[in-house]
């Protein structure tokens, strides 16, 4: 009710909840079929994640989603993301299983290819932590640490050391092959997470095609 009263100057809402466990999909469904209900007319759009095949259990099941909402977001993005291996937020393979599978399953119309703005880097440096006691005697053996400081009572020492840092980010380029290819697939629309992380030249390739 809250949600349908705060939408009542707009066009409709967009639904984006994440980490829905698999459990919660009776309920997750639920709640779009009475929000839709209520919103009537106005559209109500859903933002889910990325798949590249039909799960077994999932809270985001595209087709049962599909029969509720007015517009669907696939999130095409996060490929690779803070704690997992270095890699692209959304390789241009991944995004093109990504689009296959919702495209089989969805309708065009309704599909909304997501695309980032933003990219992610990954340390060397896995330093930073909680430690146990034998540990910091293990790092204080390796760096060869002799000098121990105390503030009020309590031990620390520094460790000086060399980090590579490595990153993945979209640029116009990256941006307008991944747009491309959704296009030539018949893709009809496209969003992007999120305004004002960009490289602004892709507007001038947006407002040109």
């Amino acid at each position: 009710d809250d949600i349908v009263k705060g939408a009542k100057s707009f066009d409709g809402v967009q639904i984006d909840f994440e980490l829905v466990s698999s459990q919660d999909e009776e309920h997750y469904l639920s709640f779009l079929k009475e929000l839709k209900r209520k919103l009537g007319k106005k559209t109500l759009s859903v933002a889910i994640p990325a798949r590249i095949k039909t799960l077994e259990k999932d809270a985001y099941h595209y087709s049962k989603i599909n029969e509720i909402v007015d517009k669907i977001i696939v999130m095409a993005y996060d490929e690779h993301w803070a704690t997992s291996k270095p890699g692209a937020v959304a390789s241009i393979n991944w995004c093109q299983k990504v689009m296959t599978y919702a495209l089989s399953v969805l309708p065009k119309e309704k599909l909304v290819m997501g695309l980032p703005f933003y990219g992610r880097g990954w340390s060397t440096d896995d330093t930073a932590g909680a430690y146990r006691f034998p540990s910091i005697e293990r790092l204080q053996k390796e760096n060869q640490i002799t000098q121990i400081t105390r503030e009020n009572n309590i031990p620390s020492f520094e460790i000086t050391k060399e980090v590579t840092f490595k990153f993945y980010y979209d640029d116009l380029y990256s941006l307008v092959s991944r747009m491309e290819m959704y296009k030539n697939s018949g893709v009809k629309n496209i969003g992007f997470w999120r305004l004002g992380q960009e490289e602004t030249a892709v507007w001038e390739y947006i407002k040109t095609k």
